[in-house]
């Protein structure tokens, strides 16, 4: 197989800072791991308005077709904040999302050890906590048409967003959700409103099929969306693998998110279906935004994104070992203690700056060999 293909977006705010530490641990497989890869680089979000008047150009959106995977930082900032929505930064972010075909979003949420008691929740309800939330990407609210804003004839003015599924777009995450708990707890919850929502029982009924039809080994439970958010801060480690839609997993996600303490902890892959080559149509980002509040000051925490390549080592090129390696390069530094200012608990204490934190993981990977 042909060296694997990269394509960089680091986008806007604190994406350069944290995707320049991403840079680095390529380098890093490439000299000590004998891991090469095609590396290339272009813009998305408001860096691309600034320079073309769009937020994805076409030629931009070409190589991400061709690319093994693409990389991104983060998109936005307040300076985009009075464009037109048609041109605004995260446009860009959703037509690679739907022209790729990247249907399911997976967002794992790990706290580790030596951040257990950084959460907002108690220690013994997060310690050990490793679920995977997987959301589909492409439908639902965000997509569905009708949308719009619009004049009623009594002066006011009404907007509408249409929830919509099909089944097979349903399906397809489904199946995405129980392939990956085959490799994790063998558990997967669906999570809907099925109560009050015709889509809902639509995606009631078509994970049941799946279920039934194609993975009657998996053990799957249905669950009420706002009952799921509930139960995620309630008990969160009665989850393994968590499949929603578009909405509820964009919500239920970053939910998921403060039970490990920090945005800045959370990387993200959205896969499609494979290419000729047989690797996925894959696009791979932190969770978090774009920091405008501490873009420039090297305070950035890189994790996310350095995660999200581990990410994209163990979905797009198979290879769950140097995943792991990477990975555990992580857990090491912090369980040494480096904290960038998002780690820092109450008691304070000096924190490390984006650099020093990619220092430490660089050399915690060199320990490794």
């Amino acid at each position: 197989m042909n060296t694997p293909s990269l394509l960089i977006l680091a986008g806007d705010g604190i994406g350069p800072e944290v995707m320049g530490e991403v840079k680095r641990i390529i380098t890093w497989y490439g000299d000590k791991r004998d891991m090469e890869f095609d590396v290339s680089e272009d813009l998305v979000g408001g860096a691309a308005y600034d320079a073309h008047g769009t937020p994805l150009t076409d030629e931009t959106m070409a190589k991400a077709q061709e690319v093994d995977a693409v990389l991104l930082g983060a998109v936005g900032g307040p300076a985009y904040d009075d464009l037109d929505f048609s041109v605004k930064p995260e446009r860009g972010l959703l037509r690679l999302r739907k022209e790729m075909d990247l249907f399911s979003n997976l967002r794992p949420a790990q706290c580790f050890d030596a951040l257990a008691d950084f959460s907002s929740l108690k220690q013994d309800i997060v310690a050990g906590l490793d679920i995977m939330i997987v959301r589909e990407l492409t439908s639902g609210s965000y997509f569905g048409e009708p949308r719009g804003i619009f004049d009623l004839p009594n002066g006011e003015r009404e907007g509408i967003n249409t929830q919509r599924y099909t089944t097979s777009e349903i399906r397809r995450v489904a199946r995405s959700a129980f392939e990956l708990a085959r490799k994790r707890g063998n558990k997967v919850c669906s999570m809907e409103k099925a109560n009050v929502m015709e889509s809902g029982i639509l995606w009631r009924e078509e994970v049941t099929w799946v279920h039934e039809n194609e993975y009657p080994d998996v053990e799957l439970s249905h669950m009420y969306a706002d009952n799921g958010a509930m139960q995620l801060v309630r008990w969160p480690k009665q989850f393994d693998v968590i499949v929603t839609d578009n909405l509820f997993g964009d919500i239920l996600s970053d939910c998921a998110a403060m039970l490990t303490g920090s945005l800045g902890m959370l990387p993200s892959a959205s896969l499609g279906l494979p290419m000729e080559n047989g690797r996925p149509k894959a696009m791979y980002e932190p969770v978090h935004g774009s920091a405008p509040d501490i873009t420039g000051q090297g305070k950035a925490n890189p994790i996310a994104c350095i995660l999200s390549f581990a990410m994209a080592l163990r979905y797009s090129f198979n290879d769950g070992a140097e995943a792991d390696r990477l990975e555990k390069a992580v857990e090491k530094v912090l369980a040494d203690g480096a904290r960038t200012a998002d780690l820092l608990g109450p008691e304070g204490g000096s924190p490390i700056s984006t650099t020093e934190m990619g220092d430490a993981i660089l050399a915690a990977l060199d320990a490794s060999l």
